[in-house]
């Protein structure tokens, strides 16, 4: 029967199958009941498998995650790298017996949860390369390391502010016996990954998950119509040039004054601090390993926070059903910590991440019922740009549909459906959804 319009990624993690073979399963069902919708373009579209009892697969799914994330489970498989998963792994049986055997049990007790050796795993990585490549710039600097290093510093950013994203979430990643570096290691590395010091904490912990993508949240779409791209460079523009001063000035508003001076003080300190390396250590070595890095992850973290919350819905836009997107894609979930899972993260921001998958598949009648928005073979970034160049039959064909009135819907219809939640909110709209309170009215 007809489902997916692309062949999903090879190398998308175990439970995204597993939860991409539960969501086909149910749309199987639903076109075997009720037909499936006329056929809307000449290219091919790849089958899934013949449809079962979708139910019983939804449980023996949950099942295998819950034990792939239970260290007492004989099936339990921490994730020790992002590139592969450790029953794919191809070393050399003397090599695993003597190295990465003996790694992963030791590494299991330094690390906060048993999964999470993977975050051991690239504190390693960032120690032996990023810190000594920057050390060497300011050493002995040329423009062609620093190029190298900034490019290495690209690949790296997605994985590190996504594990980072769970330390400020959960406090840390180490056990605690290891507090000290824990919170130590973030004062030397946030800088080189384009990060100012604490500021990740004080906007998306205190901030953006109070807030929610409401009205008055610093980083909130709604106020923006979302396929607009001067619309888009104006979000972009605030959050580069004013960001500084906006969050400070919103914790005063909300009468958290600690708060206030604590995100002043570290934001202006690490000004303080990039401008004394630029202008009396190596102004070259600066750019390259502080500054470049720091303008392109604020870049990045716009285009993504775009692409998360790109579609709202018009009549339950305070929904965190209903203002956030699903994921099931490479980037986002096998790089970045299943980052793709956004929705479930709002409903619970303290969720492990490897536990997004299983509660997705426990509340996916709640999803569906809700009218959730799940993609797949697309991530935030190119969610972005297809909003912004009105591309809104491809990302038709990246949607997952869930629930009847989503499976009966044509491509065409999903598109129009999709175009309907990037709409801008008018402050009428803000004071009837959200209260007067929020409004800027005249």
């Amino acid at each position: 029967m007809v489902n997916l319009y692309f062949a999903p990624d090879a190398q998308l993690t175990p439970p995204d199958r597993m939860v991409l073979d539960v969501l086909t399963k149910d749309y199987d069902r639903f076109q075997a009941k009720n037909g499936a919708p006329a056929k809307e373009a000449s290219k091919p579209r790849y089958d899934s498998a013949s449809p079962e009892d979708a139910n019983e697969l939804q449980e023996e799914s949950i099942a295998k995650m819950k034990a792939l994330n239970n260290p007492k489970a004989k099936e339990f498989d921490p994730t020790v790298f992002v590139t592969w998963d450790l029953p794919d792994t191809n070393v050399p049986p003397m090599l695993k017996k003597y190295v990465l055997d003996p790694y992963i049990r030791w590494a299991r007790g330094i690390v906060r949860v048993e999964t999470d050796v993977v975050m051991l795993t690239h504190l390693f990585l960032y120690m032996c390369t990023t810190i000594p490549s920057a050390a060497y710039l300011f050493y002995n600097f040329h423009w062609w390391h620093g190029l190298l290093h900034f490019i290495m510093q690209v690949y790296f950013m997605g994985t590190y502010t996504l594990m980072m994203h769970q330390h400020i979430h959960q406090r840390g990643i180490l056990d605690k016996k290891y507090g000290l570096i824990d919170h130590s290691f973030p004062y030397i590395m946030d800088p080189l990954m384009g990060h100012t010091w604490n500021s990740y904490y004080f906007h998306h912990v205190k901030h953006h998950h109070v807030e929610g993508n409401g009205p008055n949240d610093l980083s909130s779409t709604v106020r923006y119509q979302r396929d607009d791209p001067l619309h888009f460079l104006h979000y972009v523009a605030r959050f580069y040039f004013l960001i500084w001063f906006d969050l400070p000035r919103y914790f005063l508003s909300t009468k958290k004054t600690s708060l206030a001076v604590k995100a002043c003080g570290c934001e202006i300190s690490n000004y303080l601090f990039l401008y004394i390396m630029f202008k009396y250590v190596s102004s070259g070595a600066t750019t390259f390993a502080l500054l470049m890095p720091l303008f392109t992850m604020r870049l990045g973290m716009m285009i993504g926070n775009w692409g998360q919350h790109a579609f709202v819905d018009e009549k339950e836009p305070d929904s965190d059903f209903r203002s956030s997107i699903t994921l099931i894609d490479v980037p986002s979930n096998r790089y970045c910590y299943n980052d793709g899972y956004h929705t479930s993260h709002h409903l619970n921001p303290l969720r492990h991440w490897r536990d997004h998958p299983v509660s997705f598949l426990a509340q996916k009648k709640q999803y569906a019922s809700e009218h959730a928005l799940v993609f797949y073979n697309i991530d935030y970034l190119m969610i972005t740009f297809s909003v912004i160049t009105k591309n809104y039959t491809h990302l038709a064909k990246c949607l997952v549909p869930m629930g009847e009135e989503q499976m009966a819907m044509t491509i065409a219809e999903r598109a129009e459906m999709l175009r309907t939640k990037t709409k801008k909110f008018s402050e009428e709209e803000i004071a009837a959804k959200w209260g007067k309170q929020y409004a800027k009215l005249k």
